[in-house]
């Protein structure tokens, strides 16, 4: 079984292919070359998670005791569990256990359009005239469910699965009316597999089609209107008909008005992308005015629409995405362009800032505001009242963990982050009897910490989705050390400077060489990068990148069928080469070279 997977961490690096979720329990060749083509079964579906401490719900903890879990769901929990002869006792001494998190919108799992410029799935569709186009044209298609558009090999959905997350409200991508919501599993080998619930929400976007009518935001919210009275008056005649159809035309089964009637009946919510405040307040206008049920998302300075907000009881999915925190320039103006009239003499050098380094001071000091604002405002919105849950959309997975606890230190409480992550989501998307707190007979979606999720080096070790498990290998106490701070071990920004770009590199394993790419780069809070083989277009984040003196190394994850592997990598470098090894964890160290292919400073 070893060599089994061994041999899947290597293709998964190198030969380009996802591990699935079956890899670990196909059966390999034999001694004589030889192919079983059935595959076996897993070993069990029962775990009993012993010696942990069990966070039932955001300000609940039950103490430690054990979690049962069988066929998927939570069987039984607290101090004293039965542990049948067939479970698989994971021995999780002191670890914390939480609900698994909830994602409340983003595009996970939907793979991205070939056109970005259009926003939608393949070629730009055709029909009917600028003026008057058909509603494919448009980007009115409120009909298609995200569940369909899934690919569940999508690497969104291990990043955020590595998160904690197990579920999340997916959204198909497109303008004004891209479609239905559905909540999703974060595990499954097919659509049908991970789709939970679908005709979740109705996604509405103040964004026109390219070219054609509704094209301005004015135009979006008159065709808005439009298209909601004509659903109202649709579903009468509809019903009418079905009464008594004699002397009655047949009705227009128009898909894209017939998307409505739910949100008419107050069955379905609006999800209304709005990234502006006057966005907010636009689509707040349309609410009002219309009548329905609407959850804001996007919203990038939800503070400006607190009063709103809490008055009409609309829920916010809140971007756990952070700005890029602004520090102090230490460069100073050149005081010879101070003049205050063509030809006149330079100011002379004094203790007297100069106009352009006032200028500089103040755009300094209206971004440190901004970045406050942003910071703080998760616990100004809790403090209002107002209801949020968190959404990971434009969310690196890699930071969801750093900038949850940069609201909590900016005034959001531990309790309302959690409840932001697990049950504000499964009571906005209406899946709180089955979702978001640690109970019996709730799905057993968990996820396992070292620790308080809230501390700094925590770690997740375990997250089960639907009954499965996903293991993580816990990082090294060296690069833990690092990425907080400790000791010298993170260099200058100057220094990392020299590793920004992208570098070729060759690993010679017991599957023979591979090769592939690195590329790092300055993310405003310090360097990320991917990494990527030559005989595959996806690339994985790359995580902990920490340069000593010449020492430089750098981690990243791959799915092993349920096992996440974390892939250590330490080289020394070597002007604009390296050496080094790539600790594959229980497999082994291997030997791995590169150099660098291009940067700022070549």
């Amino acid at each position: 079984m070893k060599r089994t997977l061994l041999r899947a961490v290597i293709c998964a690096l190198f030969l380009g292919f996802s591990i699935g979720s079956n890899t670990m329990l196909a059966q390999g060749r034999g001694r004589s070359g030889s192919t079983n083509a059935k595959e076996m079964a897993p070993v069990t579906r029962t775990y009993a998670l012993t010696g942990v401490e069990i966070m039932q719900a955001p300000g609940k903890s039950l103490g430690y005791g054990t979690i049962l879990i069988k066929n998927g769901l939570i069987q039984d929990l607290g101090p004293n569990v039965s542990i049948p002869g067939e479970a698989e006792v994971i021995k999780a001494d002191s670890m914390i256990v939480y609900a698994g998190f909830i994602d409340g919108f983003s595009h996970t799992g939907i793979p991205k359009p070939k056109n970005d410029n259009s926003q939608r799935q393949g070629p730009r569709p055709s029909g009917g005239s600028a003026a008057n186009p058909t509603n494919e044209r448009a980007g009115i298609q409120p009909h298609l469910d995200a569940g369909t558009m899934l690919d569940p090999k999508e690497k969104s959905i291990a990043s955020l699965r590595g998160a904690g997350f197990t579920m999340a409200h997916v959204v198909p991508r497109g303008r004004m009316l891209p479609g239905q919501g559905a909540v999703i599993l974060l595990a499954g080998d097919s659509k049908e597999a991970m789709v939970f619930r679908s005709g979740t929400a109705l996604f509405s976007q103040l964004a026109g089609g390219p070219g054609v009518y509704p094209a301005t935001v004015i135009g979006v919210m008159s065709k808005y209107r439009e298209l909601y009275e004509q659903a109202k008056l649709a579903q009468k005649h509809e019903a009418a008909y079905t009464t008594n159809p004699a002397g009655m035309s047949r009705p227009n089964y128009d898909p894209a008005v017939r998307s409505f009637y739910p949100v008419i009946d107050g069955k379905m919510p609006v999800l209304f992308m709005a990234k502006a405040p006057l966005d907010g307040h636009r689509a707040l206008m349309l609410q009002k005015d219309l009548g329905f049920t609407m959850h804001l998302v996007g919203v990038e300075r939800a503070w400006e629409l607190t009063d709103k907000l809490k008055a009409s009881n609309t829920g916010l999915f809140l971007s756990m995405d952070m700005p890029k925190e602004e520090k102090p320039s230490k460069k100073k103006a050149d005081k010879k362009g101070d003049k205050k009239a063509e030809g006149e003499k330079p100011a002379k050098e004094d203790d007297k800032p100069s106009w352009l380094e006032k200028e500089q001071k103040m755009q300094e000091k209206r971004k440190a505001a901004s970045y406050k604002m942003h910071t703080e405002q998760a616990g100004k919105l809790a403090a209002a009242g107002v209801n949020f849950a968190f959404s990971s959309e434009g969310t690196k997975a890699s930071d969801v963990h750093k900038n949850v606890r940069t609201m909590v230190a900016n005034g959001l409480s531990e309790d309302a982050a959690l409840a932001a992550l697990t049950t504000q989501p499964a009571k906005m998307l209406g899946l709180s009897q089955v979702a978001g707190t640690v109970e019996k007979g709730k799905i057993a979606n968990l996820v396992v910490t070292d620790k308080s999720y809230f501390a700094e080096d925590a770690q997740i070790r375990y997250v089960f989705v639907d009954g499965h498990k996903f293991e993580f290998e816990a990082k090294s106490k060296k690069k833990a050390k690092a990425k907080s701070g400790e000791g010298e071990a993170t260099a200058s920004a100057s220094g990392m400077k020299r590793i920004l770009g992208t570098w070729s590199y060759t690993a010679e394993t017991p599957g023979g060489s591979g090769d592939g790419t690195l590329e790092f780069v300055d993310d405003g809070s310090g360097v990320s990068g991917t990494i990527t083989n030559s005989q595959a277009e996806e690339a994985m984040d790359v995580d902990d990148v920490t340069l000593n003196g010449n020492d430089l190394s750098f981690s990243f994850s791959v799915d092993a069928g349920g096992q996440m592997l974390t892939i250590e990598v330490e080289v020394t470098l070597d002007g604009d080469s390296f050496e080094g090894t790539m600790n594959v964890g229980q497999f082994g160290s291997f030997p791995l070279s590169g150099s660098k292919e291009s940067g700022p400073d070549r």
